[in-house]
């Protein structure tokens, strides 16, 4: 899957989650719905993109690149 179209979506689940005061706990279950719903190789690929840096047009915002730290 192109890593724009994910960064897409983690940004979507980033900012559902948001709503949460406690950006720790909003961080676990942006982690947590990754998990349950992404197949590996997604994640695996939004974690890589996001330790590259987030280079180019996909950046995942500071909410999400949390819950890519936890994976």
């Amino acid at each position: 899957m192109r890593v724009e179209r994910l960064v897409s979506m983690a940004n979507d689940i980033g900012a559902f989650f948001n709503a949460e005061p406690d950006k720790a706990e909003a961080a676990k279950s942006i982690a947590s719905h990754l998990r349950r719903f992404w197949d590996p190789r997604m994640r695996r690929q939004i974690v890589a993109h996001y330790r590259e840096g987030g280079a180019g047009a996909g950046r995942c915002r500071p909410v999400g690149g949390s819950a890519a730290r936890r994976e």
